[in-house]
């Protein structure tokens, strides 16, 4: 009979380890993220955390990849390519209205500028090079038509409008850091600079796909730990943020005093007065009738 318990003892010990290894695999591996990220200053804190290395100390495997072209980006994400990715809370609005379903678990904060070209006369009709149904026409309405008398030139890229502006076609251009401080370093003039849409906010945001929610949440509470950490070192010196972004952006090291950075927050979601004012500017911008509501477009779990 006691070698009969023993025996029983020692198969529930087999039995617990081998349940526990299992659950810590499976833990593991679902402790990873691939995201997507643009060349702009709000990636700092991210780039940031994985230069030194807070992601890897959290447990955290983090696939950071930077994208040139908002649609490559996007369709990566909706291949299933990226569990989340860093978006414009315009593009987010139109995602949402189409159908395609992610969550914002973060604001994020950027620096948008309307770079001016030489000896421009700011008292004339001005010609401004944006973008039709962006973050770029969104912020022109807010920060420029109220101060100036404007024409709206909608050219998509971004490399057109510095052109245009170097060659006198246009007057302004919605530009955003750090790729302003390039063309203030090649002459050009920063008008005006913009870190806050209202409400400590700026119309960009972290959004993860619900089954990235699901399936990954520890995953994605560890990546805002990481976040955390990072801005934390960056309100007392940003000057490595400075540095991580001309080296993951491959930006000339001769701007590293130019770029205007943010005020970076940790992680915090955008409230609920601040996604009405971005829908109701993109309803009547598109002439189109919105019906999102905030709770199914913000999850605040990971900040609470």
């Amino acid at each position: 009979m006691k070698n009969m318990i023993i025996v029983v003892l020692l198969l529930s010990s087999f039995i617990i380890a081998a349940c526990s290894n299992e659950s810590s695999g499976q833990e593991k591996e679902n402790l990873s993220l691939s995201i997507g990220l643009m060349p702009a200053v709000d990636s700092a804190p991210i780039l940031l955390a994985q230069e030194k290395g807070y992601f890897e100390e959290l447990g955290l495997e983090l696939e950071a990849k930077i994208y040139t072209n908002a649609n490559n980006r996007q369709s990566a994400l909706q291949a299933g390519e990226l569990d989340g990715t860093m978006t414009d809370l315009i593009a987010y609005v139109n995602n949402q209205h189409n159908g395609f379903d992610t969550k914002i678990v973060t604001s994020t904060d950027g620096t948008f500028t309307f770079l001016a070209g030489q000896n421009v006369d700011l008292d004339k009709i001005l010609q401004v090079g944006t973008m039709e149904i962006s973050v770029a026409n969104y912020l022109t309405d807010f920060h420029v038509a109220t101060e100036y008398d404007i024409e709206k030139i909608f050219i998509a890229e971004i490399p057109a409008r510095l052109e245009m502006l170097n060659t006198g076609q246009l007057d302004l251009a919605f530009i955003p850091e750090p790729v302003a401080s390039m063309g203030e370093f090649s002459g050009l003039n920063k008008l005006i600079t913009i870190t806050d849409d209202g409400e400590g906010f700026m119309p960009e945001a972290m959004v993860f796909t619900p089954e990235a929610i699901a399936e990954k949440g520890t995953a994605i509470e560890l990546f805002i730990q990481g976040y955390n950490m990072a801005v934390e070192n960056i309100m007392e010196d940003d000057s490595e943020a400075r540095e991580v972004l001309i080296k993951e952006i491959e930006l000339n090291p001769e701007i590293k005093e130019l770029m205007s950075l943010p005020n970076f927050q940790k992680a915090r979601v955008p409230s609920e007065s601040y996604m009405t004012k971005i829908i109701d500017w993109v309803a009547q911008t598109q002439e189109i009738e919105i019906n999102l509501k905030y709770e199914d477009m913000v999850d605040n779990s990971f900040i609470e």
